[in-house]
Parts: C-alpha cells; structure tokens; sequence
C-alpha cells in the first residue's frame, strides 16, 4: 500500500485549545421521541379521517375515489408540515438525528408527500369527474377557478414540485449549491399556499373541534420552529457574537484558511467537528450561506475555518478582507468527540475532508497510539494543514499516516490503484490493528465515505462507532 508519514513540521504551531463552553451530546433516545412524535401525528390524521366517516364513505366508485383521495391528501398535508420541521433545524432534533440521517429521513418524507399529493390531486379530481360530464381536465380546472382557496393551492404545488424536481440527484448535479438552496426554500412557500385550500375547503379539517386544534396547532409549530430557529436563534447569535474575519491564509493555490473572532465565543455552544452555515457581510452574495465545518477546535476566542474552491462562494473565501462581519447558523452536527464510545480513536479523511478531523484531533485526549490519522490524498501536494496534524498528533501521543495515490477506477475503494491488490477492510487493520475497539470518524466525499465506512464494519467496527457526516445537497 503506498503511504507515508507527512514531511517534519517546519516550526509552524497548532493552536492550543483553552476551556470553552462544550456541546453536551445529545441523548439519542431524543431521536426515538421524535420519531414517534412523527409517526404519532401521522397515525392520528388517519384517525381523523376514520372518525369523519373515512371507513363508510364508499356508496359509489366516484365517492370512494374521492375518499381515498382525501386521505391521501390529509397524510400528504401532515408530511409536509414534518418536512418543515425537518428543516426548522430545531437543535434537539438535528442533535440527535445528525446530518446524515436527517437528510435521508427529509428525502424520505419530501418524496412520498409529494406522491401523496399528486395522488390527491388526480384520485379527487377523478372522484368528482365521476358524478358530472364534464371529464377529468374540465372538472380539474372547474375545481381550480371556483373552489375556494384552489388557485392559492395550485400556486403552492407549483412550488413544490420546483424543489422535488431539483432534488433528484441528477438535477441537483447540474445546480450550485447556492441556487439549489434558494430554491429548496419554496417548499416553506408551498406550505403556506396549501393552508387555505385546506382550512376553507377540507371536510376533515372541520369535521370537529379536536380536529381544528391539531391542525391549527401543527401548522403553529411549524411556523414558530421556523421562525425561532432558521430566522431568530441565528440573527440573535450573530447579534451578541460579532464575529469579524482577523485573518486569512492561503494554506495552498486552492484552499483558504479563515480565522475570525468576536465577543463571548466561550459562550457559543460548539464542538470541533460541527459546522455553520456562514455569511460574509462583504457585498454581493452575502446572502447566501454556505455550510463549512470548524478546523480548529473553538478556543473561546476564534473560531477557523478552511475549505477549498470548488465553487463561486467557497473561492470568493480567498478573498475577504480584516474586518468583514459575519453572521453564523448553527453550529450543526453530530460529527465531535461527544459522541465516541471508546477510548481510542481513528480519524479517516480524504482531501479537504481533513480539515473537521483535524479540529476534532484537537480535543482528543493524550495516550499513547490513542489516535491514528489516515489522511487519503491523490498527491502530495494535495495535503492540507500537513504541519499542524504533525504537531498535534505527536502531542496526543497518536500518528499519522498518508495514503498517496490515485483514484482505483476498477472497483469501489477508499484505497489508491497501487494498493489494488489489498482489501479495503485488510488494509484498514494493516494500518490499525486493533480498529475494532475504537471509534472511526470519517470524512471526505460522499462515494469514498460510503467505501471507508463498509470497510470499517468488515473490520469489526460496531456501527455505534463509526462517525461520519456527508456535506452534500
């Protein structure tokens, strides 16, 4: 296998972490509760429907089509609102849950609640088509001008089929980061267009008090969650914050290092590892956040970040000036060392995928071998912050070790094309023998992530102690 060990330091210091208010973890059983929490209300929207006469409404086909049509859209409805509490970023919930998760679930739901609509909209339509001549299209757009809250309701399916539509991956694939979030904002949109549709025109909505109250109550949450914790919490911490750039350093042609510092950050409850959605104050684009992970552990003073160009925003990094204000989302994920389950660590990252792990390297505790590095790079000149994983990983009493090369293009592997004949979970216990009793966190892209991680469970690995987080959209 080709490795070896990153090149001496050349007298360059990491810094030094100092006590700062830490991310307690998260218990995971918040993540049971809030699953049956969703399924709960799910269940009891069905319930609804079965106290409204859900079970008896069939005395014709066209009734019965319509029927069923209701229910798809009352299920299709409180998916929807879990979707925007999925996105409502409430703290306990993405604790517990994790990027990684959250999303699948958020995937999940978006899809089959925009089925269950379509559903709706077709089976109703046919539904009520049954009983006049007029044919399917005719009663469509009959329904569309003359019922109540329709046009508001097509309006707001329009939108949502705008952010299902560029959620397929290949449609993601074609779009920017910053484009495809601008967009995937319309489904707060189609929410609040469908409310009057439903609330004026559905039977189930109205059939009784305790049906009015969880409605009414469900669509309150949501918007509060929203508003506290996607508007207030952020514009709050970045009000009490300030958090300015200090200073920016070109680590290579292709990745920038950002420092910056601002008021009572010992107050700000981080962990190295996790990641803000940022926004620098410096003139176009300021708008837009973009997610980027902590490089070094928050010391009370400064937080960094160091990220790569691959985009508009991420270059436009290289650029700031001293003295931009910055306003922060988060921090978010479960990507820190609150969550290890053992007393020895691996840290596994590929390309700038280093740069979490070697700010949660920063907070491990010291041990002899506690911690081994495996730092995954195509060349050499593609290591990152080669320096201070050098001088922290010898302060922790741990090692690192470079796995130079380039991508195998005959098989799914974490492992370079001149480490071929070696299998990826034989290679991991060359590097570490004893990796079954220890936590593994993982970072780099999503295909390689996929393969570091299969590899750790055929290693022995407990799936509790792998860790890892993806940054994609």
């Amino acid at each position: 296998m080709t490795s070896l060990v990153l090149p001496d330091s050349r007298g360059r210091t990491a810094p030094a972490a100092t006590r700062h208010r830490g991310l307690a973890p998260t218990p995971r059983w918040w993540r049971d509760a809030s699953a049956v929490f969703a399924w709960g209300v799910s269940l009891f929207v069905v319930a609804l429907w079965v106290a409204g006469g859900g079970l008896t409404a069939f005395g014709s086909l066209g009734e019965g089509v319509t029927n069923i049509g209701r229910l798809a859209g009352l299920v299709a409805s409180v998916l929807m609102l879990l979707q925007v509490l999925l996105m409502a970023r409430i703290p306990l919930v993405e604790q517990a849950w994790g990027q990684d998760e959250l999303a699948r679930v958020h995937r999940v739901v978006g899809f089959t609640s925009f089925n269950l609509m379509v559903a709706h909209i077709v089976l109703v339509t046919v539904g009520y088509s049954a009983g006049t001549d007029l044919g399917i299209v005719a009663t469509f757009v009959d329904q569309v001008l003359h019922s109540p809250g329709m046009l508001l309701a097509l309006a707001g399916s329009v939108a949502l089929v705008m952010v299902v539509v560029t959620s397929v991956k290949k449609a993601r694939a074609r779009l920017r980061y910053e484009s495809w979030h601008l967009l995937h904002l319309y489904a707060y949109l189609g929410a609040g267009l469908a409310l009057p549709h439903q609330l004026w025109t559905g039977q189930d909505f109205k059939s009784s008090t305790v049906a009015a109250v969880f409605w009414w109550g469900l669509y309150a949450f949501a918007l509060v969650s929203v508003l506290v914790y996607r508007v207030g919490l952020p514009v709050v911490r970045s009000a009490r914050h300030r958090l300015v750039v200090t200073e920016v350093v070109q680590e290579s042609p292709t990745v920038t290092s950002v420092v910056m510092r601002g008021r009572r950050l010992d107050r700000l409850p981080v962990r190295a590892g996790q990641f803000f959605q940022w926004r620098f104050l410096d003139g176009s684009g300021w708008s837009r956040g973009n997610p980027y992970s902590l490089s070094a552990a928050p010391d009370g003073r400064s937080l960094r970040i160091t990220a790569e160009a691959v985009g508009d925003s991420s270059a436009r990094l290289a650029g700031l000036r001293p003295g931009t204000k910055v306003m922060v989302e988060g921090p978010y994920g479960r990507l820190h060392t609150g969550v290890r389950t053992a007393g020895k660590t691996v840290l596994i990252a590929a390309g700038i995928g280093i740069t979490p792990l070697r700010a949660i390297l920063e907070e491990l505790p010291a041990a002899p071998d506690g911690v081994v590095v495996i730092y995954r790079v195509g060349s050499q000149s593609d290591i990152v912050l080669a320096d201070e994983l050098l001088d922290l990983t010898r302060a922790k009493g741990g090692r690192v070790v470079a796995v130079v090369g380039h991508r195998n293009r005959e098989r799914d592997s974490w492992l370079p094309v001149e480490a071929g004949h070696l299998g990826d979970a034989e290679a991991l216990r060359r590097i570490v023998p004893d990796i079954a009793e220890r936590d593994v966190y993982v970072c780099g892209n999503p295909g390689w992530m996929d393969t570091v991680i299969a590899a750790a469970h055929e290693a022995g690995v407990p799936p509790q102690a792998v860790h890892h987080e993806r940054f994609t959209y």
